[in-house]
């Protein structure tokens, strides 16, 4: 027994040794901060942060590859223990969370066949893309439920994934997992800032909108008895749901699915309901704001495009500051609207809601006498959007002469050449567009004494207007032609131009190679200012030096919109080369700027989505539907005859009542990308 015990113990003795070996051959540092980290983080091992596992992301972290805030799953909590760790501070972030894009499930969609195989959506669409007819409808057999980690999606009723937004971490599970990319992540900011791609299932309505309100989700509230829950739907994109309820053009009704049967929705009139509604209740309502980012932006111009643009700004986090010329905010909603049209109170409480929101304005501070770019920037803006209008263009052309650094309008340039006042100009002068005019002004350029002009036009030498005389004549006078090209950037110091970026374009409008020229005087053939974001340049020198002399900066222009026709440069074919045709245009371009400031400011690529639908599209629609019932569409109620006489200033149209309300939203069909709600009962007709 006692040999046997000894034997035990040396055993015992060497595996022990061997192990002790072991382990310090074999000895694998492990960072005590990645342990901390790993320990802090959930252990859901979801990927949402973009790494394998919370191990991965913890080491990554670490590293400095990932940042404190990376696990979505984890939230708040978990990334201040992270920070905490790490010994750094971190802003407030602000949640994503998952949402379905798909209308319709299979039991209300049109069939190609019926499913009858493996129950999983990635083995489903292996057969000719699934069973419906839309191409990028939900499949609906749960695959993106069963792979939430968080058990914060289900499957409703009609087949189609419901979540639950107080489980739901955003952690982008269901949206790597599904096979038609209908369920995104998405958030406020991100809603801001959505422009509608070929991917996304919506309504025809939506995407005729110029300001790319969801249509059908606002006349849905309206009918489940919740107006206040419409006006939140249309502030996602568009702040002026009062002005817009009175005096769009609705092209959206022009594109309703209705019209194929009888009458379009009253979907304007819809939208006055809700913004009536809200005023009357007195309950302001704002979307939510993100948190705050502490970088300053100054908008140029307190019209539609201007307000627009700086309450998206600040609601996308940052702080607005809009600088306007005349005594009271509006433009031309102000000036150029009659009062039976759209009352100064109607249009004073939209304003208002704006600045209630935190926008700052500063009313008769004129562009170039009491402030400029410089100013702006040297006072601690991080950009600058000028949304000045073609008739605010053409004042500050009358009253003060250059404005933006630079910056002229050919026809006032050649109005002053003409009435025999000496134009000022630079040394180097570029000319943007203008067709024959700009090759008059570049001769007269050149008479002035300028030492280069050239002349920038999108056309090829074979598309232009000019001759081959014409063209051989300017060159023998110096003047040089950049055919087929499109001004991408200007580069300045303090308050002067020195440099532009010229892109030359392909046939079909991309980038083929760029070239920078000197230009002190940018003479634009459009008969407005162009829309740009002055921002800060690249600093070659220490910032003391930077503060004390000129500040160094540089232009970008917002995102193309969908009514452009090409990518690239300003004033791009199909966008406003003047004041905007109606206010809901101007309303979309002041959203459209406000995403590219916040891409700028975030360090994203100012650029619109990948697939976003233009006017010249080509969507996937029905040309005919049925059976859907017919129903005669109610009409906006007017003030008597007499009583326009006795007041005309007296708002024409009164408004729908409740029920009025209600049964007009009960018209529209809830359109889809092709799927749409057949109607079995004929709506009741309220007069």
């Amino acid at each position: 027994m006692i040999i046997g015990l000894l034997v035990l113990g040396g055993l015992g003795a060497l595996c022990g040794f061997g192990l002790a070996l072991a382990a310090k051959v074999f000895y694998v540092y492990v960072d005590p901060k990645i342990e901390a980290v790993a320990e802090a983080l959930p252990g859901a091992n979801c990927g949402g942060c973009g790494f394998a596992g919370c191990g991965a992301n913890a080491e990554a972290i670490v590293k400095g590859r990932s940042s404190a805030t990376s696990c979505v799953a984890g939230g708040s909590d978990v990334a201040a223990a992270i920070a905490s760790v790490l010994g750094i501070s971190i802003g407030a972030r602000e949640p994503d969370f998952a949402r379905p894009g798909c209308t319709y499930g299979y039991e209300d969609a049109d069939l190609k066949f019926l499913y009858d195989g493996v129950q999983d959506c990635r083995a489903a669409v292996l057969l000719s893309g699934g069973s419906k007819v839309c191409p990028i409808g939900c499949v609906g057999l749960g695959t993106c439920a069963r792979a939430c980690p968080f058990d914060a999606l289900s499957m409703g009723p009609d087949h189609l994934p419901v979540v639950n937004l107080e489980k739901c971490t955003g952690c982008g599970t269901c949206e790597r997992i599904c096979p038609k990319n209908i369920i995104t992540l998405t958030s406020n900011s991100r809603r801001i800032g959505q422009e509608y791609t070929l991917a996304q299932c919506m309504a025809p309505c939506q995407r005729s909108c110029p300001a790319g309100i969801e249509i059908p989700a606002y006349i849905r509230k309206i009918k489940e008895g919740d107006p206040l829950g419409a006006v939140q739907v249309i502030k996602e994109t568009n702040p002026f749901p009062l002005v817009c309820g009175r005096i769009c053009v609705h092209p959206c009704e022009v594109d309703c699915r209705r019209n194929l049967v009888d009458e379009p929705v009253a979907i304007n009139h819809l939208k006055r309901y809700a913004a009536d509604y809200e005023m009357k209740s007195g309950k302001r309502i704002q979307i939510p704001r993100a948190p705050e980012t502490a970088k300053r932006v100054a908008v140029i111009g307190g019209g539609a495009e201007g307000l627009t643009a700086a309450y998206f700004i600040n609601r996308l986090g940052h702080d607005a500051v809009v600088f306007e010329g005349s005594p009271r905010l509006g433009g031309l909603l102000r000036t150029g609207i009659a009062e039976n049209r759209l009352p100064q109170e109607v249009l004073d409480w939209e304003i208002n809601g704006i600045l209630e929101g935190g926008v700052e304005a500063k009313t008769a501070q004129k562009l170039g006498k009491d402030f400029t770019v410089e100013s702006l920037l040297k006072d601690g803006f991080q950009a600058v959007f000028v949304a000045t209008g073609g008739w605010d263009t053409q004042m500050f052309e009358r009253e003060r002469g250059e404005a933006l650094p630079g910056v002229q309008v050919l026809l006032d340039f050649i109005l002053r050449q003409k009435a025999g006042k000496k134009p000022g100009l630079g040394r180097h002068v570029m000319i943007l567009g203008g067709g024959k005019a700009a090759l008059d002004a570049a001769r007269e350029c050149v008479k002035e004494g300028a030492k280069s002009v050239c002349v920038v036009s999108r056309k090829s030498e074979a598309q232009s207007v000019y001759s081959e005389n014409d063209l051989a004549a300017a060159e023998q006078e110096g003047i040089r032609f950049h055919f087929r090209s499109a001004l991408t950037k200007m580069i300045g110091e303090g308050s002067a131009l020195t440099q532009v970026e010229v892109t030359r374009l392909s046939l079909n409008g991309t980038e083929e190679q760029k070239e920078t020229v000197p230009v002190d005087t940018l003479l634009t053939g459009a008969g407005r200012f162009p829309e740009l974001i002055y921002v800060p340049g690249k600093m070659e020198t220490p910032e003391e030096v930077q503060e004390q002399g000129p500040i160094l900066w540089e232009t970008l222009i917002p995102y193309p919109s969908p009514f452009s026709m090409q990518d690239i440069g300003m004033f791009r074919p199909g966008e406003a080369t003047s004041d905007y045709k109606a206010v809901v245009e101007a309303i979309g371009a002041g959203r459209r700027a406000a995403n590219s400031v916040h891409k700028f400011l975030t360090d994203h690529p100012v650029e619109a989505p990948v697939r976003m639908i233009r006017k010249t599209t080509d969507v996937l629609t029905v040309m005919e539907i049925e059976p859907v019932t017919t129903s005669r569409r109610v009409e906006m109620p007017e003030i008597t005859e007499e009583r326009r006489m006795v007041d005309p200033n007296a708002e024409i149209a009164t408004g729908y009542s409740p029920e009025q309300a209600l049964e007009e939203s009960k018209r529209c069909l809830q359109c889809g990308l092709i799927c749409y709600r057949r109607m079995e009962e004929r709506p009741q007709q309220i007069q």
